[in-house]
């Protein structure tokens, strides 16, 4: 696995490792429990994954240089590894329900699956930008890879708050 995805997924075992069901559904009000977080974070790999393949059966990127605004979010996000707070989750990405019990193995599944994925299209398409982010815009595999790792890094201090509220 990728560096950067490795340490995802050392974080996501780290802050998960021996919670229950009922630790991983566990939520103050309005917010979202850990299960829901990774559910949120699984849904954002399994949309990566979906946007490499197509960029690898296109066999392109399809992409266009970033504008200014998206050169700065990349800058910020990726490069500096700030990622803001605040901002709503996209649609697809909120979570749907999955039950705790089953969180946890199918977050592991989707980054492996995502990983995989992003490696295809870096060896398909090459080291330049290999699909479009739907907020941040044009990334490369490598860009790809390091903001998942500033988004997983910065749900994982929510996971580390909500465990220590739920013991």
């Amino acid at each position: 696995m990728d560096f950067y995805l490795q340490r995802a997924s050392d974080a996501i075992e780290r802050e998960t490792d021996g919670m229950s069901a009922a630790q991983l559904a566990w939520h103050r009000d309005g917010k979202w429990s850990t299960a829901q977080v990774l559910e949120h974070l699984s849904l954002a790999f399994s949309s990566t994954s979906k946007a490499m393949e197509r960029a690898v059966q296109r066999g392109s990127a399809n992409a266009r240089p970033p504008t200014l605004r998206e050169w700065l979010v990349t800058l910020i996000v990726v490069k500096v590894g700030y990622f803001p707070t605040g901002r709503q989750a996209p649609e697809w990405t909120r979570p749907r329900g999955l039950e705790p019990e089953k969180v946890v193995e199918n977050i592991r599944t989707s980054l492996s699956k995502m990983d995989a994925k992003i490696a295809e299209a870096q060896a398909k398409i090459g080291n330049g930008i290999v699909a479009v982010h739907p907020i941040i815009g044009p990334l490369t595999a490598n860009q790809w890879r390091k903001f998942h790792w500033e988004h997983t890094r910065h749900h994982m201090k929510q996971v580390r708050a909500l465990r220590a509220a739920s013991a």
